[in-house]
């Protein structure tokens, strides 16, 4: 029985790199010998263990054969005569596919790595070196879900490119329909991790360049070669203007539901007809739609599809609210359910911040309607609205009209807060 370190914690040591979690790979071993040592069993589809003290997944060496289309169709064999070679050559890309004996691995934050002591079969380190992305074998074709996560290792290291060779082979599989038979638990989890990494656009840009973009997302990928409106740079269209966003998103370091609602915000826009492109009528409601039939294609959780959903539906709104008055911001406030959740309200202005800076000559400009909302709810939440029910129920108010009186109270103040503020 051997164990090594492998993955990204050499990867990312490598690298000069924040390591995460360490992955570890057992050679030689069998799951009653593993289990006889202790270690709790959790794999479902092959045989992963955690350490009995640290928690860790220790996982048997393994190879994998294709037996039908998609994530899932696969036979696994693991057993002792695997060895460390095959099991990394069924691993995605070369700079994965690096490992280190466990007696070399002891090292705090493997800050003292030996080169001489890592096993690396496939030349990862060169390619590290080259900034390259590059796939082991021609197993890179069994699991379609690597398309995504090269396209997610694009994201986060943004400086590497991918060899020829293997967007080749991913604009294959895309070909042969491979993308077409994924899970939405397994797309969604790529999606969400490539949306948090530092570049988010370059996923998209890789997704598009091999064709699965079309397949998994082909609401956003129609957004290319269509222009902007007049006054927002015509020479960018959409696509270009959507990966702005969300580099932008990036920049601001907004969390997932906000980067989520930069993404499908303009989807509606890949719809609109010619006649009336020069302004994008409508696309709102359209990006609603569009919206809602991406969070059932793919699962997405309830939380991120509600703020994705009034960002599309209220951010043209939100950028021209400086010129609503108070009756009309106080309306605005409640479509978007900010008395309820004022949290989530700043995400979804974030959001907004995100597109408006999203766009050339216009990164470093303030984004001034978040500052005035903000403030707006920030007065209308100080009305006592306790208060103001009570004296509508003593002047006979019920029902409806005691909302009214609260709403009015709260047109009052914003308009008062909004005037001294102008």
């Amino acid at each position: 029985m051997q164990t090594y370190l492998v993955g990204g914690a050499i990867r990312d040591a490598l690298l000069g790199r924040p390591g995460g979690d360490r992955d570890w790979l057992v050679v030689g071993s069998t799951p009653e010998e593993m289990a006889g040592l202790r270690y709790i069993p959790v794999g479902r589809d092959f045989p992963v263990f955690l350490h009995p003290k640290t928690h860790e997944e220790y996982a048997l060496a393994r190879t994998e054969r294709k037996s039908a289309p998609g994530y899932r169709g696969f036979v696994v064999h693991a057993s002792p005569d695997v060895t460390l070679e095959q099991d990394l050559a069924r691993r995605d890309l070369t700079i994965n596919a690096i490992a280190l004996a466990a007696g070399q691995a002891d090292v705090a934050h493997l800050a003292d790595l030996r080169i001489e002591a890592l096993v690396d079969p496939f030349n990862g380190q060169r390619d590290l070196h080259d900034k390259v992305l590059r796939h082991v074998t021609d197993a890179f074709r069994e699991d379609p879900v690597r398309i995504i996560r090269v396209a997610r290792f694009a994201a986060r290291f943004s400086d590497f490119t991918i060899a020829p060779e293997t967007m080749a082979l991913m604009c294959e599989m895309v070909s042969a329909g491979e993308v077409d038979a994924l899970v939405p638990e397994r797309v969604w989890q790529e999606l969400a991790r490539g949306l948090m990494e530092s570049t988010p656009s370059r996923m998209f840009e890789v997704l598009r360049e091999c064709g699965a973009l079309a397949v998994l997302l082909p609401e956003v990928d129609r957004l290319w070669g269509v222009p902007q409106p007049v006054a927002h740079h015509p020479e960018v269209d959409t696509g270009v203007h959507l990966m702005m966003v969300l580099d932008m998103s990036a920049r601001l370091e907004a969390p997932l539901a906000v980067r989520f609602a930069c993404l499908t915000h303009d989807l509606g826009k890949g719809t609109t007809a010619v006649d009336v492109l020069p302004r994008h009528i409508g696309h709102e409601q359209r990006s609603a739609k569009l919206l809602r039939a991406v969070c059932d294609r793919w699962r997405v959780p309830v939380e991120l599809r509600e703020l994705a959903d009034v960002v599309a539906r209220e951010h043209g709104n939100i950028h021209r609210s400086g010129e609503l008055n108070a009756a009309s911001v106080v309306r605005l406030l409640e479509r978007c359910d900010a008395f309820r959740k004022p949290g989530r309200f700043d995400q979804v202005l974030l959001a907004c911040e995100c597109d408006a800076r999203g766009r050339l000559g216009l990164e470093e400009r303030p984004y001034s309607p978040r500052d005035r909302l903000n403030h707006a709810l920030a007065v209308a939440l100080g009305v006592a609205t306790d208060v103001v029910a009570r004296e509508a129920q003593a002047a006979g108010a019920t029902g409806p009209k005691i909302g009214e009186a609260i709403a009015r109270a709260r047109i009052a103040a914003v308009g008062e807060a909004l005037a001294s503020v102008e």
